[in-house]
């Protein structure tokens, strides 16, 4: 896997605040342990929105065969018997 650009590592950072946040705010978790699980939760959204970003970044910049191509090499040309 390689590593996340800025703008991949900003949209997980952005993810684990707005999240904190928002769950913070809903839930109204005011002991340390609720805080930590919430924090956690964030935590592992932001890495897995990271994580799809890269993949999802990846599998666009991968070059697809194109099927159009007459000179495609996936499937072999059938040889015609020329007519004299």
């Amino acid at each position: 896997m390689t590593r996340p650009t800025i703008a991949q590592f900003c949209t997980g950072t952005l993810t684990v605040v707005a999240t904190t946040v928002a769950l913070l705010a809903v839930s109204g978790a005011t002991e340390v342990f609720e805080i930590m699980v919430l924090v956690a939760f964030a935590v592992a959204l932001g890495t897995l929105a990271t994580a799809l970003l890269i993949t999802a970044t990846q599998r666009r910049s991968t070059p697809r065969p194109s099927t159009l191509s007459p000179t495609s090499s996936a499937a072999p040309q059938p040889e015609y018997a020329r007519q004299h």
